[in-house]
């Protein structure tokens, strides 16, 4: 089992290397097909909306073929076609089309490993091996950024997706061959995405986890590159810098925030914390949107860290969750996580297109305010929640 998670996060460092490398792209795609910042918009959001919309079949498919054979096909079919195909596209409709293969390549392959741990081990250790798996994974958020601008550099982006393609089948074989599926559990419950809506507890679980992921991916993932184009006239490889700036600072935040439950005897007020500092970050990137950009990279790093309560998150939902619905229950907080990224997307999108033509900053203070406003909501509504921890 051991190599199957070490497998399965080589699979993840590629669902966070898909979400997060379009910021640096955005020049190049701009100059060679003619991709704005709306169209890329709509692709990322694209990803996140099917990956969140696959959730509810992926959880179905761990409860009952288990994580082996439905993270391999899946990888291999979307995630490595994808690649391809994002390689010979010639319009933005294709990115799009292709971003979304992606986005149903790497739909199953965290919650696999979720899958994994809450079946396999203490449920107290759920939230420490869950932020474990998200921060070595998001390894691919830092290999999005300067690495990957420089690989377009040298050999063009078309040739660097097909590296990538490539990539993606062999670590989908890999998972095929290397993990190994948990003993289902027996029982005479049966259960679906319903009953677990029918739990109170999650009801203020839920609305938070739609708007905390959403600020520091979508800026990591989309808006950094713009962004840092317009306001400061950064090239690719400086844009490059300063979102492995932000990368390293998110998978920081998610080493952090893993073990505090247990240290701090607490999920629900870790959490909140850390999302209400997200919220301010938020509001002072709005004032100072053109101050300096060492200031803006600053504090889009500390949104970042903030901005990496994923795990804690899952695991307060997870503590409500029956036995037998599990891998249905991991999905479904997961849907509105990266559903939340999606939704964000496109409203962005939208914002962007919209208070373009006002002012060069007008756009991105909007962005940021949009942003901090919802996690706001967010945040007042967990407030209701119900602490939990094992």
């Amino acid at each position: 089992m051991k190599a199957g998670l070490v497998v399965l996060c080589l699979g993840y460092v590629l669902s966070q290397f898909f979400r997060a490398f379009l910021a640096v792209l955005s020049v190049d795609l701009g100059r060679d097909i003619g991709a704005t910042p709306e169209d890329l918009a709509f692709a990322s959001g694209l990803w996140f909306l099917i990956f969140a919309a696959m959730q509810l079949p992926v959880g179905w498919a761990l409860d009952r073929v288990g994580p082996r054979l439905t993270a391999a096909v899946l990888l291999l079919v979307g995630g490595a076609g994808g690649a391809a195909m994002f390689a010979l596209s010639s319009t933005p409709f294709h990115i799009a089309i292709a971003m979304g293969l992606i986005g149903v390549g790497c739909s199953p392959v965290l919650m696999a490993s979720y899958y994994i741990f809450a079946r396999e081990f203490p449920p107290a250790r759920f939230a420490t091996l869950a932020a474990v798996m998200l921060g070595v994974g998001s390894v691919g958020n830092l290999v999005a950024s300067y690495p990957t601008a420089l690989a377009v550099e040298l050999m063009g982006w078309r040739a660097t997706m097909g590296t990538l393609a490539v990539f993606s089948a062999a670590i989908a074989l890999g998972i095929w061959f290397s993990v190994h599926d948990p003993k289902r559990v027996e029982t005479e419950h049966r259960g679906s995405v319903l009953d677990l809506l029918k739990e109170p507890a999650l009801w203020a679980i839920l609305p938070l986890m739609l708007v905390a992921y959403a600020p520091s991916a979508a800026t990591r993932g989309l808006w950094a590159g713009p962004y840092l184009s317009d306001i400061f006239g950064l090239s690719t490889t400086q844009i490059g810098t300063a979102t492995l700036i932000m990368g390293a600072a998110m998978i920081a935040g998610t080493f952090a925030y893993g073990p505090l439950d247990r240290i701090l005897g607490t999920r629900k007020w870790v959490i909140f914390g850390g999302n209400a500092l997200g919220t301010v970050g938020l509001v002072l990137m709005c004032l100072w949107v053109d101050s300096a950009v060492w200031l803006s990279v600053v504090l889009m790093a500390a949104i970042g860290f903030l901005g990496a309560s994923f795990p804690v998150i899952m695991a307060h939902g997870r503590a409500f969750v029956p036995p037998h619905l599990v891998g249905r229950g991991m999905t479904l907080l997961n849907l509105f996580g990266i559903g939340g990224v999606g939704l964000a997307q496109f409203v962005t999108g939208r914002i962007h297109a919209a208070t373009v033509d006002i002012s060069p900053t007008a756009p991105y203070t909007a962005i940021f305010g949009f942003f901090a406003v919802t996690q706001a909501i967010g945040c007042v509504i967990y407030l209701f929640s119900r602490d939990s921890v094992d």
